[in-house]
């Protein structure tokens, strides 16, 4: 199965453009998504009690609706915080979009990223709507210029895509993403929005969402704040012609596992460009306990700011890994616990069944002075096995939160 990074794949029957709707100054900060055929979809939303108004609308559609066609997204104001007004106008958003295209209001959904508490500036988004509509029916061929404009403090766009077969039918996954400050995900300002080709039931559609969300967006974790407005939405449109996959059959993994890996290409690349971030730290652990309990440890020590800020500044204090595991939550004996730093420079233990570890230290500086940092922690032997990621705290993370409203 072939992994595409940043080649802005559209599956058949999908188009995509991101265009200006004057939210921001001088960019695009406007996109739609659109499936030609009605999309059956899937979604997980942010579990933090302050919900925007397009999460609080879009859970309703969901729950109610077996099919969906296009996705409305802005950046630089999340419409969160905004009350009946901000619920009001992002229903003229969907209302507008859908008598453009000619579709019901309820095959619309609607998705906000940027500041919290701003009145949205409607009558230039519905302006900009009205004169990007025709773009998208008659081109809608840049996944590019969509991925772009739903950006805010992001350095680059996240894009990938991957193709494969099935009963002898090309099927392809794409997927963009936002994220770089605010990521704390708990379902699931960080969007995903995945598309697929593939034929498959609206129930294995969610049930595959639910279980790749946990496994690559919930196992990340830029600052430890969960955003207003996080959503994942994996529309599949059934444009591949394959037949229809209504059980757990080997189709099911094989369109299971390429949204798997288009999450987790998205979900690590969210985590490397976290607000400010020198390094990626990938955090693997493997516990005898049970599986959720590695999870536990892995978001803990990727959350921590003490980790963070060591990792940094390139300084191997690895008691602050350890102090993270031990106020996770997660059952586990401090004396089996191993914990090992890895990169391209080299290898090392530093803490081996509970006891420091004597080790290198210009080696461990070498590989804490890397773009990409790897912690393996080991307790027991254990079995069950969690990774997580996430990214230093340096001082520009400070100064691009301390300026982000002005």
């Amino acid at each position: 199965m072939e992994l595409k990074i940043n080649k802005y794949v559209l599956p058949k029957g999908f188009k995509a453009i991101g265009f200006r709707g004057k939210i921001k100054n001088k960019k695009n900060d406007m996109a739609f998504l659109y499936s030609e055929t009605s999309a059956k979809a899937a979604a997980v939303f942010t579990q933090n009690l302050v919900k925007a108004a397009c999460i609080k609308r879009n859970k309703r559609l969901i729950k109610k609706n077996d099919s969906i066609n296009c996705v409305l997204i802005n950046s630089g104001n999340a419409n969160a915080c905004t009350g009946s007004k901000g619920d009001e106008d992002n229903q003229k958003l969907a209302d507008h979009t859908a008598s453009l295209l000619r579709i019901k209001e309820f095959k619309v959904l609607t998705a906000s990223t940027g500041v919290i508490g701003m009145p949205l500036p409607l009558a230039n988004m519905l302006t900009a709507i009205s004169d990007s509509a025709p773009l998208l029916i008659s081109e809608g061929i840049d996944l590019k210029s969509a991925a772009n404009a739903i950006l805010t403090t992001d350095k680059y766009e996240k894009n990938c895509s991957i193709k494969f077969k099935i009963q002898n039918t090309t099927v392809t996954v794409s997927g963009i993403a936002k994220g770089s400050g605010m990521i704390h995900p708990n379902m699931a300002t960080m969007l995903g929005f995945i598309m697929t080709d593939a034929n498959i039931s609206k129930p294995l559609l969610q049930e595959i969402l639910d279980e790749t969300v946990n496994e690559t967006f919930n196992m990340i974790s830029v600052d430890g704040d969960t955003s207003t407005n996080d959503m994942v939405l994996l529309l599949a449109n059934g444009e591949a012609g394959n037949h229809d996959i209504l059980d757990q059959t080997d189709d099911y993994e094989k369109l299971k596992n390429a949204i798997f890996k288009v999450s987790r290409y998205l979900a690590k690349s969210i985590a490397q460009d976290g607000e400010g971030a020198t390094k990626l730290i990938e955090v693997e652990v493997s516990t005898v306990t049970g599986l959720e309990d590695s999870k536990k440890i892995a978001k803990s020590v990727i959350t921590s700011s003490l980790v963070k800020t060591a990792i940094f500044g390139g300084d191997p204090n690895w008691g602050r890994i350890i102090a993270a595991m031990g106020y996770s939550g997660a059952a586990f004996d401090p004396e089996k616990v191993s914990i090992y730093f890895q990169g391209a420079a080299g290898y090392a233990c530093v803490m081996e069944n509970g006891e420091p570890h004597h080790f290198d230290k210009p080696t461990v500086s070498a590989i804490l002075n890397e773009k990409n940092i790897f912690i393996t922690i080991n307790i027991d032997n254990g079995n069950y096995t969690a990774t997580a990621w996430g990214c230093d705290l340096s001082y520009d993370y400070v100064k691009i939160n301390a300026e982000y409203h002005t």
